[in-house]
């Protein structure tokens, strides 16, 4: 097989793992969340609790990432979550009792992780092994096109599928989505030498740095899940909106697919951190849009401000972490998604908490905007320490 074939193929494998793992397990769950609400009798707290406990899950995955550095073992984890991404999803539609589906949000958020992290960390590394850039732009394209399929999906089979029914269809859409994903990625290359026979050794940052980083990334996490587990209810909720949900939902995704590949290539001209900067001040504004009016037309450009900066920091920060890491890719991966993920545990519950008590989703969107506000102040200090390292 020709080079441009093979990558296009791994390349393919990782974002429709990215469909699978992270649109269906776990971003379904968002435009499924008013009809479950309104057909399964689901409450408000209670849909915060269950984003909680997805993200729980996600907590465990990446903190059993973090753990291991044999690539065989984490290819075989990757496809164990797989796996359990469909079986996950087939059982949101078998109950409606509250515990049993905390069980399969919590089994979801682990398919999730082993998608997000052991499959991003297995592309990004086949990359560096056979000398293309180092860039995971093009595979996170997938988190975008899952939650476009996802919106899409529910707004279609709203009028003629109950919530359960609709669970099936994403099972059914998430095994052919499988096949490939499962059978395009290759197996690991143990090796430390790329294709052409230089070295691939690991050039960590400073613990100073690392710490920095890491609590910056746990305000982006805050700043991402309210918005990405809320939004169409947020939306639903605002007068004159009702039933505008979806729409705001497909066009995040639909401004989150290339929105990765853009940041490459913004990462390129300007550097990952000045990107990251950029990134950010454009999520605060996405974030505190709907706060300042119920016009639609301002509500969709929120989507869409959302959709092109969340996954793009997401994208910049594992890839810097695998350039970091070259060997290991998913070891640094992983720490900086337990920070991640410790923000996607807390703030939808307590923003689930808020809205019960409010009525309204407003003081969820001022915790992320405000949290997003000080994780850009901390990537600033960052750009401070990295000029320091590089003057003379």
């Amino acid at each position: 097989m020709s080079d441009p074939l093979l990558r296009l193929k791994v390349l393919s494998a990782g974002i429709l793992s990215l469909v699978l793992t992270l649109g269906i397990a776990r971003f379904a769950y968002t435009p499924l969340l008013p009809l479950m609400q309104q057909q399964a009798g689901l409450g408000v707290a209670d849909g915060g609790w269950l984003a909680s406990i997805n993200y729980l899950g996600y907590l465990g995955g990446a903190i059993l990432a973090s753990l291991f550095n044999d690539l065989v073992i984490k290819d075989r984890l990757y496809r164990v979550g797989l796996l359990i991404a469909i079986v996950s999803t087939a059982g949101m539609a078998l109950t409606t009792d509250f515990w049993v589906w905390s069980m399969w949000r919590f089994v979801a958020g682990l398919s999730s992780a082993a998608g997000l992290l052991l499959g991003s960390g297995l592309i990004l590394n086949w990359l560096i092994r056979h000398d293309y850039r180092s860039e995971l732009g093009i595979h996170f394209a997938g988190i975008g096109l899952g939650i476009l399929v996802c919106a899409a999906a529910v707004e279609i089979m709203a009028s003629w599928l109950d919530w359960y029914q609709q669970w099936w269809v994403f099972t059914l859409l998430g095994m052919l989505l499988l096949i490939p994903a499962w059978a395009w990625l290759p197996a690991p290359d143990r090796s430390s030498y790329t294709r052409s026979g230089n070295p691939m050794r690991d050039r960590p940052p400073t613990a100073r740095f690392m710490r920095l980083f890491i609590l910056a990334y746990f305000c982006a996490g805050v700043g991402y899940v309210i918005s990405a587990t809320f939004i169409v209810a947020i939306v639903e909720r605002l007068p004159g909106l009702e039933g505008k949900g979806n729409w705001s939902f497909m066009l995040l995704g639909l401004a989150a697919t290339p929105a990765c590949i853009i940041w490459d290539l913004v990462a390129r001209r300007i550097g990952e951190l000045n990107a990251l900067l950029a990134a950010s001040m454009l999520q605060i504004i996405g974030i505190g849009l709907p706060l300042l009016s119920n016009n639609l037309l301002l509500t969709l450009l929120s989507a869409i401000l959302f959709g092109g900066t969340f996954i793009g920091i997401v994208s910049l920060v594992l890839t810097m972490a695998g350039r970091y890491y070259p060997t290991r890719p998913a070891k640094m991966m992983g720490k900086m998604t337990i920070s991640y993920g410790i923000a996607q545990i807390t703030a939808p519950a307590l923003t689930g908490l808020i809205a019960g008590y409010t009525g309204n989703y407003n003081n969820g969107l001022y915790l992320a905007a405000g949290m997003m506000v000080i994780g850009t102040l901390l990537l600033m200090r960052l750009k401070v320490l990295e000029s320091a390292k590089k003057s003379p």
